[in-house]
């Protein structure tokens, strides 16, 4: 109404008209302006009343699955970290050569056949041998009867002598005739020696228990001695193990090695059963100048022929035993800034990041110097979703 009677003053109805259209835009720019000043004015209200909306509440973090495990009390053995690799090596090797030239007439095992010492390998033809040893009795005999002769024909011409019959030169003669035939008969008695010996040498023999190998020459072969070899022979019962250690383990090998024997075992990849034993038997009285590492040898029984020449295993020996120490499994221990740690779960089933000192580890497990109690349950898988005062549940005893 204000702007029509405002409006009446302007005889110009266009001028007018552009006026009103002014006023009606500039009216509706303050009743927004009150109305957003009204809306600012209720919230800042609400907000002093508290009645302002307010968040749903947070519901409560879930336990976190892990695996655990009890801390222990066990022996531990203490070996060399890492293994040293050694191979294996043969008692003793005997590689078989013929002491008298031949044909082969027999071949009286297979190949990789176990032998006892005594029994027979090979047989040469034994009859040139035979033959040479009835030649040497045969003139044995012959010369032991001019002996026998020589000896009474002796007597006759002393007794000629003595009657003066006979001159000296003459009884000279008869003495040196007995001589050489006592010589021409021990000839003959060690002819007869060497052509035993040499039959003898046509059944070969084994010298050990052994294993034998590949034959070299086959029955038929004729062999010229002693050039040719025939087979070869390892002794495996007992079996030696070879390795070598830093020179910096020597003194302590030393030691131990005076109060007692130190246990070595031996396992290679596709060993079945428990890995064999042995005993350390000899450390070699030189180390290496250009690698540092000493050379020693464990003897086995190798009862069960697990060992095999030439095989290349990784060698555990104990150097002493740890009794009555905390265990616990090697992926329970974590390294932090601070060093390493584990995490303990308490009873309310809260976990906390305990400090330890660890020691050696055995068969997955580690020795836990300081730091830990036995009984006390730490956690072995799950870690990286774990902080301390975290509620954990426990996974293992639900498997």
């Amino acid at each position: 109404m204000k702007i029509a009677l405002f409006m009446r003053h302007f005889p110009n109805p266009v001028a007018a008209e552009l006026i009103r259209l002014k006023l009606k835009q500039i009216r509706s720019l303050l009743t927004s302006a009150a109305t957003m000043q009204s809306w600012a004015l209720l919230a800042a209200l609400l907000l002093a009343n508290g009645c302002a909306p307010k968040d749903p509440p947070k519901a409560a973090r879930p336990p976190v699955p892990v695996l655990t495990a009890q801390a222990a009390i066990t022996n531990v053995l203490v070996r060399m970290d890492p293994a040293p690799v050694g191979h294996v090596l043969p008692c003793s090797t005997v590689t078989v050569h013929s002491q008298i030239g031949g044909l082969i007439s027999g071949v009286h095992f297979q190949e990789g056949q176990e032998v006892k010492k005594g029994d027979l390998l090979f047989t040469i033809d034994p009859r040139p041998s035979q033959a040479a040893l009835d030649q040497a009795q045969a003139a044995l005999k012959r010369d032991a009867a001019q002996l026998e002769y020589a000896k009474l024909n002796f007597v006759r011409q002393k007794k000629l002598y003595d009657q003066k019959l006979i001159s000296q030169d003459e009884l000279d003669t008869n003495q040196a005739s007995l001589d050489a035939l006592n010589g021409t008969v021990s000839v003959d008695r060690a002819a007869i020696t060497n052509a035993l010996l040499n039959l003898e040498f046509c059944s070969i023999r084994a010298a050990m228990d052994a294993k034998t190998g590949s034959l070299l020459a086959y029955q038929g072969n004729v062999v010229k001695a002693p050039d040719d070899a025939l087979v070869t022979l390892k002794q495996i019962h007992p079996i030696y193990v070879q390795f070598g250690v830093p020179e910096q383990f020597l003194p302590e090998i030393k030691r131990e090695m005076r109060a007692r024997m130190l246990k070595v075992a031996a396992t290679f990849e596709g060993l079945e059963g428990a890995p064999p034993e042995g005993e350390l038997t000899f450390i070699d009285n030189t180390v290496d100048t250009t690698t540092g590492m000493i050379q020693l040898k464990a003897t086995f029984t190798n009862e069960a022929d697990v060992l095999w020449p030439g095989q290349y295993v990784q060698v555990q020996m104990t150097l002493s035993e740890l009794t009555n120490v905390i265990v616990v499994p090697s992926q329970a221990l974590q390294t932090g800034q601070a060093g390493q740690f584990t995490y303990v779960v308490k009873p309310d089933q809260t976990v906390e990041a305990r400090p330890v000192v660890a020691g050696i580890t055995y068969q997955n497990l580690t020795v836990v110097a300081k730091g830990l109690q036995a009984g006390e349950t730490v956690v072995t898988d799950g870690q990286l979703r774990l902080a301390p005062g975290v509620l954990v549940t426990d996974s293992t005893r639900t498997k």
